[in-house]
């Protein structure tokens, strides 16, 4: 798998660090040796898993001669935030589409990454109820070719066959940090967040091509396991497509895992699970997690063990 082929702008001069949970460990039992790839360290306003993507996503804006960049996300959207920086450091606009997946929780003046919106200066935020994004996205991209300019839509969670590439450069730099670094291991599993797939399906598909023996186990953040699992496989198998196009690998059907015991009653719901796991990782480890991605992550990790 060569990536080099393809471009990318770089938001982050080296790799992330691999850290080993020991105190989080021995709470669990110490059977289980943890790790954690510090991706929280990531390049751009505020880091996140969402700049590996738009390292590959923002590059292909660029050669598409794009002037304005449009995305969409949740209320709070950590993707919609760190495309939103992206775009000031490549001199473009950027437009918001902004999905109310949950009934009232969406406030115009509200803290967090919608304060950093407007902070950040997004040309035009939109908001729009539970599945009406992509349908705006498209209204928001053909008005501004009327008007002359060049938009460039990156999906929710630069989650297609270009921004999932971030994810399998991640994967190589794992390899690449279990080579040259002596305190990094040889991994049996690694958990992710599965929310929109790029970095699950990244993950899944680099490993297959890479032929490690490490399992990707994804944690659904919000869909039912067969729906999450397939939309999983489709991306992974697109991205394999994409990057190893006369290679004929096909992706097998159990190399896609999903657990969807911890979503909870929906989206960004929080729950008890995910909040013991935040306070365990804070007070053990002095890792600070979401409530809505790498909290219900890591309620399924300490579950898991």
């Amino acid at each position: 798998m060569d990536l080099s082929i393809f471009p990318r702008r770089r938001y982050t001069k080296s790799s992330t660090p691999i850290e080993p949970l020991p105190n989080l460990s021995k709470a669990l039992g110490n059977e289980v040796k943890l790790y954690i790839k510090r991706d929280d360290m990531l390049g751009l306003t505020g880091g996140g898993n969402k700049t590996r993507k738009l390292e590959f996503s923002m590059a292909d804006a660029l050669l598409h001669n794009a002037d304005t960049i449009i995305t969409c996300g949740a209320v709070q959207s950590n993707h919609c935030r760190l495309t939103l920086s992206a775009c000031i450091k490549e001199g473009l606009k950027c437009v918001l589409v902004l999905e109310e997946r949950v009934a009232g929780s969406y406030m115009v003046d509200a803290s967090g990454n919608n304060y950093l919106f407007h902070l950040l200066g997004a040309e035009r935020i939109v908001k729009v109820g539970l599945g009406e994004a992509p349908a705006m996205v498209k209204v928001i991209a053909d008005e501004l070719r009327g008007e002359g300019r060049r938009p460039y839509v990156i999906p929710g969670g630069a989650s297609n066959n270009i921004g999932a590439l971030g994810y399998c450069a991640c994967a190589q730099e794992i390899q690449h940090q279990q080579f040259m670094e002596d305190d990094v291991p040889s991994f049996d599993y690694l958990v992710t967040a599965s929310g929109s797939g790029g970095t699950h399906a990244g993950l899944t598909a680099a490993m297959h091509a890479l032929r490690s023996n490490t399992k990707i186990v994804g944690i659904s953040t919000r869909h039912p396991e067969p729906k999450q699992r397939a939309h999983i496989h489709t991306l992974a198998q697109s991205v394999l497509d994409y990057t190893l196009p006369s290679s004929g690998l096909i992706l097998p059907e159990d190399a896609v895992v999903v657990k969807d015991e911890y979503v909870g009653e929906g989206y960004s719901i929080p729950t008890k699970g995910m909040k013991e796991a935040v306070t365990m990782f804070a007070r053990l480890e002095g890792v600070l997690l979401d409530p809505v991605y790498t909290g219900k992550t890591a309620a399924g990790v300490v579950d898991l063990v």
